[in-house]
């Protein structure tokens, strides 16, 4: 979510990196109608793992967004908070606006694509990761991190759209690379596609080892590491 290349490695100290996997996996979402909610979440298309109902005091629904290796919850007697107070959820897109056309088509309210206003973060506007000053459509340059849309669930849940194509480095494991859908993987050869046309360009001629060099650039990009030229 951060765009600030900060990282703690240090290793050999108590405050360095946990070596014990510690996976964040759920948040609890709080709701005044729990049929409600269920309804509204799978509108999102989002899937549906569980929905289990004692028949009295207790009732837990569990949904899993496409892609996502984090899954929220909600129901009856699982959070002492306020329905509406959690603020601030963060899904995390390779396109913004097809991520908002989705849920447009679906029958969701969504907001306009708006951008930071580049270090100004005081103003009126609903807080966000960059303040409370949102400049109307995307990033002009498109850079990661920078282009947000939000929506609210029923209660008035806050969650937001972050485009991120290109991570900071040490933001993921370089050895591991994923695409959570055929859309990401494909707006990832496209922009690789993109670069290896500049890139023939700049060597005047045909490249017959484009496989390899496109591998090195979808996984570099993904990695936060320097990109092939």
């Amino acid at each position: 979510m951060s765009t600030k290349a900060v990282r703690t490695n240090d290793l050999t100290s108590d405050a360095g990196v946990a070596k014990v996997a510690m996976k964040f996996e759920v948040v609890v979402i709080p709701v005044s109608d729990v049929d409600r909610a269920k309804e509204f979440y799978g509108r999102l298309g989002w899937r549906l793992d569980a929905d289990y109902d004692n028949g009295k005091d207790f009732r837990v629904i569990q949904f899993t967004p496409p892609g996502s290796g984090c899954s929220i919850i909600f129901g009856k007697n699982v959070t002492p908070a306020a329905a509406g107070a959690a603020q601030g959820l963060y899904l995390i897109v390779s396109d913004i606006q097809a991520a908002r056309n989705e849920l447009l088509n679906r029958g969701v309210e969504v907001s306009e694509v708006f951008h930071d206003a580049a270090g100004v973060y005081a103003g009126a506007d609903e807080p966000y990761l960059f303040g409370r000053v949102r400049v109307s459509g995307p990033d002009a340059e498109h850079r990661s991190y920078r282009s947000f849309a939000s929506f609210r669930d029923p209660d008035g849940n806050g969650w937001l759209f972050q485009e991120i194509t290109t991570r900071l480095p040490g933001r993921i494991d370089p050895a591991s690379t994923t695409f959570a859908s055929a859309n990401d993987l494909a707006s990832a050869f496209r922009r690789a596609a993109a670069a290896h046309g500049e890139h023939e360009k700049r060597i005047g001629a045909a490249d017959p080892n484009w496989p390899d060099w496109y591998a090195k650039y979808m996984v570099a990009e993904q990695a936060g590491t320097e990109l092939p030229t």
